[in-house]
């Protein structure tokens, strides 16, 4: 069977796209693939979660044997949590496929390369949660101070559809914000946390 080269490209949402990461990434083909083939795998979805249809095809590939080496722009691309790295890491050393992040300069056929992606892994982890803590203590602050997000006239009723709210709790399930969640659905955030508060 002739394996080919995955190249992996991912945005967290459908307004964003995988340019930015792709003029890279062509420059790594034209320099290292050689006369393998390469294919491209590319998700618009957030990182936290593995359920990504165009990652779930290259899982499949990977598993058949078809895939040699995965090749990413940056290693927050494949995924987010520590954990999730650190096993997707070790998957990819049981199945035998190289891996390499253009931007973090890992490649995980050195012993280097490995410890530096499970270092990166835990530290892009420790961002994330840093992140998500000053999200809420900026959220928090603003609701002691009297600050309310969006809404609508009072005595307008709204319509949310099924869709909508199976949308919001599929989100939820999948660690999504609540603003990713009213960006995904059209309802604004006291429509969004009305509908949580009622899951």
């Amino acid at each position: 069977m002739t394996q080919h080269i995955a190249i992996y490209a991912r945005v967290s949402s459908k307004k964003q796209d995988t340019r930015s990461q792709q003029a890279d990434l062509d420059q790594w083909i034209a320099a290292f693939a050689k006369d393998q083939p390469v294919k491209w795998y590319k998700d618009k979805f957030t990182g936290k979660t593995m359920d990504r249809p165009g990652w779930k095809r290259l899982e499949s590939d990977m598993t058949a044997g078809k895939v040699s080496k995965v090749v990413v722009w940056r290693m927050d691309r494949l995924g987010r949590t520590a954990s999730g790295l650190t096993a997707l890491f070790e998957e990819f050393q049981r199945l035998g496929v190289g891996f390499e992040s253009l931007r973090d300069k890992v490649d995980l056929s050195t012993a280097a390369g490995r410890l530096l992606a499970n270092v990166l892994a835990s530290v892009s982890a420790y961002e994330n949660e840093v992140r998500s803590e000053r999200v809420l203590a900026g959220q928090h602050a603003a609701r002691a101070a009297g600050k309310t997000w969006g809404g609508s006239e009072k005595g307008r009723r709204l319509t949310v559809t099924d869709e909508q709210i199976a949308t919001v709790r599929r989100m939820q399930a999948d660690g999504e914000s609540k603003a990713a969640m009213a960006r995904a659905t059209g309802l604004s955030r006291p429509t969004v946390y009305s509908i949580l508060a009622a899951s």
